[in-house]
């Protein structure tokens, strides 16, 4: 019995689930936060890096309606591990979510004829389904109009047209689902040739006796079986006998010489024209007459060959300029918080391993990482907007002109802009490669796109060592930054390097033809600032609980090996560099000296393999150990650093090339545990895995040798 079913039987209500789907850029995610707002849960399917997020509708009688916003597709065919989520979800086949008993299918008016595609196919499953009719504005726009009624009577299921930003057609939208919800399964769209007819009917028979299946499910999973032709639908996961009727009907169909895929797909858009003739009335004036449509306009200068690039980098500048002085204030706010945090624990609890611990370990260590909290909040509310906007598919379509001349497949863009979050999803998100050489070469350099797990490091180098001065401006107003600055070019740098070891393995290890790109670009509407800031926020609880799962753990073993052996007559200073954290900084010291790092930074190096923004708790954990006679501020790391001196040289530890140096060092290198194993599994072996790690060290030492030696030629090591 499902845990829905345990809480209707408990509680009394009426609880319905509801499956929403539909293609990338249908409108399907800002619907699903007008419907639920913040009542939304956020994760990951067991056992795949594929986002799950559930959200909660309570109606005027009390009926809940469960929302599961499924990833966005094309075809209920899988050829990714997002397709294979959504089709496992609407079949019942996953045990950790429950079969929807209605599906809410957004269609996107303006694009009508794609997005019915896989509408033909919710059809096929013998489940309730409703349609939410999108971007019908854009369509007015146009001069053309639709005939919703005729999209009800061609599909038999309710039809509402819906503006999510504006809360148009949302009441009538809920209480449609409402009603559908076990209502008898609307009939099948397309008509099945003969030709392909007595093969489904075979296979589907078969899936209804041996694993259970209703009829139309069985039906649908017949067709989708019988089209599909990666792997991620095993085999094994059949019982013989279905395995052994799917060979026998795929080498019947290719004796009879019958193409399956071909003759369903042609089936479904003979449906789909059908539809879209009797759907959308195009008046001849706009069908003789069509000048360039809005999108058309603006597409002329924002996907111009040289404006494109100056206005995308003059964004991105902005976007950077925005974080550092809109995120400074709060920053600053939770700063002093803790500060005043570690006042109190200083004055009420007793001296001791258990305050030290508290102030040492875990305002130090996670209570700096938690000060950059609202600059990187800023970083994905202003990326949200832009991909709302369209914006983002365009930047795609600008960098597959380059990415095409270093040997990157077009689809690579896709996973390289998810690594800028993290680099996981952007791996994952490689299986859309079908070219295994393209692939390869987008996973070995998705991890030198700068990902948020960077932003800690960069926001404690810049805050504390790189001066605010103004790059540029317009007579007093100041619009770039050197902070600002700094971090552009953190980041391209990363994308330059990204680009630059493509080429390499493009034309050495794995050489190849990229295939040519083909991607759509949507439509241009406003964002939907409600949508960013609820994006925002699902991040800030994943920053969250990072925070106090990943970077609590660490900072406790940190602490812990940098306050062991005991030295209690010797200086704070001297007991550190004693401790087992001392030993094994001194240890590695030599190979990051030529770095211009010291032990302290290379202790923060080795502890933030498992999670790059462990760097920022390690160094806040290390620096409150030194320094037990300041227990006000353990927030202020960047001050500590910046008055630290090697008693060695009588030098500055850390000076504005230093900080320089070790901010190139994280752009580089593969400083993420969890990646590596991601890559492993990807590649089945540990041999890529292995290869990534040695190049991008490699990479990070060389690169920053270079730029620390050349610094100090110019004069640029004094502090």
């Amino acid at each position: 019995m499902s845990s829905l079913s345990v809480e209707t039987r408990l509680t009394g209500a009426r609880i319905f689930t509801v499956a929403i789907i539909g293609n990338p850029n249908s409108g399907k995610t800002t619907l699903f936060n007008a419907l639920t707002g913040l009542r939304q849960k956020v994760g990951n399917y067991p056992g795949v890096t594929v986002e799950r997020k559930e959200g909660r509708v309570t109606l005027e009688d009390g009926t809940q309606l469960v929302l599961f916003d499924l990833p966005g597709l094309y075809s209920l065919t899988p050829h990714s591990p997002d397709e294979l989520i959504a089709r496992e979800v609407l079949l019942g086949l996953r045990a950790d979510t429950p079969p929807p008993d209605v599906v809410l299918n957004v269609v996107d008016a303006s694009n009508l004829e794609r997005n019915l595609y896989l509408t033909s196919q919710l059809l096929d499953l013998g489940v309730p389904v409703v349609i939410a009719l999108t971007m019908t504005d854009m369509v007015r726009k146009e001069g053309k109009q639709l005939d919703t009624d005729a999209l009800e009577r061609a599909t038999g299921v309710p039809v509402v047209a819906v503006v999510a930003a504006k809360k148009e057609g949302l009441p009538q939208l809920l209480e449609a689902l409402k009603q559908s919800a076990g209502m008898p399964a609307p009939s099948l769209a397309w008509e099945v040739p003969e030709e392909i007819r007595q093969g489904i009917s075979g296979l589907q028979e078969a899936l209804q006796q041996e694993h259970a299946l209703d009829a139309r499910k069985a039906f649908a999973e017949a067709v989708t079986l019988l089209m599909q032709e990666s792997d991620l639908v095993p085999m094994e996961k059949m019982r013989p006998s279905v395995r052994q009727r799917i060979r026998s009907t795929r080498e019947q169909l290719a004796k009879e010489g019958i193409d399956f895929a071909t003759q369903v797909i042609e089936a479904r858009y003979r449906w789909i024209a059908g539809v879209c003739d009797k759907v959308l009335l195009v008046p001849k004036s706009v069908a003789q007459h069509s000048p360039l449509s809005f999108n058309e306009r603006i597409d002329k200068v924002l996907m111009h060959p040289f404006w494109g690039y100056v206005i995308f980098f003059g964004l991105m500048a902005v976007v950077f300029q925005l974080i550092f002085a809109l995120g400074q204030a709060p920053a600053d706010a939770i700063k002093d918080g803790i500060a005043k945090l570690g006042s109190l624990l200083t004055r009420y609890v007793p001296a001791g391993d258990l305050r030290d611990l508290l102030n040492d370990g875990v305002l130090g260590g996670v209570g700096t990482t938690l000060s950059f909290l609202p600059q990187i909040l800023l970083l994905f509310f202003f990326i949200s907007l832009l991909e709302d906007t369209g914006y983002m598919a365009r930047a795609a379509f600008l960098m597959d002109r380059l990415m095409s001349r270093v040997g990157l497949h077009g689809k690579s863009f896709i996973p390289l802009l998810s690594s800028f979050a993290c680099a996981i999803p952007g791996i994952l998100a490689t299986r859309t490669i079908g070219d295994r050489k393209a692939r390869l070469i987008t996973i070995l350099v998705a991890p030198l796109m700068s990902c948020s797990a960077r932003l800690p490091v960069y926001l404690l180098m810049t805050s504390a060592f790189i001066p605010n001065r103004r790059v540029f401006g317009i007579g007093s107003v100041t619009l770039l930054t050197l902070p600002a600055a700094t971090f552009i070019a953190l980041y391209f740098l990363g994308m330059a390097a990204a680009f630059g070891m493509a080429w390499l393995f493009h034309k050495t290890l794995l050489k190849g033809v990229s295939p040519t790109f083909l991607m759509e670009l949507p439509p241009y509407r406003l964002p939907s600032v409600k949508a960013a800031v609820i994006q925002m926020v699902e991040r800030a609880g994943l920053f969250v609980r990072r925070a106090g799962t990943v970077i609590l753990s660490v900072a406790i073993v940190v602490w812990f090996l940098s306050s062991y052996p005991k030295y209690p007559h010797l200086t704070p200073d001297q007991a550190l560099q004693k401790s087992y954290l001392g030993q094994l900084g001194r240890l590695i010291e030599p190979t990051i000296r030529p770095l211009g790092f010291n032990w302290k930074m290379g202790a923060g190096i080795v502890s933030s393999f498992i999670a790059r923004e462990v760097f920022v708790s390690t160094m806040g954990t290390i620096y409150n150990v030194a320094d037990t006679d300041s227990r006000a501020g353990q927030a202020d790391l960047g001050k500590r650093m910046q008055a630290d001196i090697d008693p060695a040289t009588g030098q500055h530890v850390f000076t504005p090339l230093v900080a320089v140096c070790l901010m190139i060092y994280y752009v580089l290198a593969m400083q993420c545990m969890s990646t590596v194993a991601v890559v492993r599994k990807e590649t089945n072996g540990w041999k890529w895995p292995l290869f990534q790690i040695a190049y991008m060290t490699a990479l990070a030492w060389i690169v920053t040798f270079a730029v620390y030696h050349v610094g100090l030629l110019f004069g640029w090591g004094m502090h």
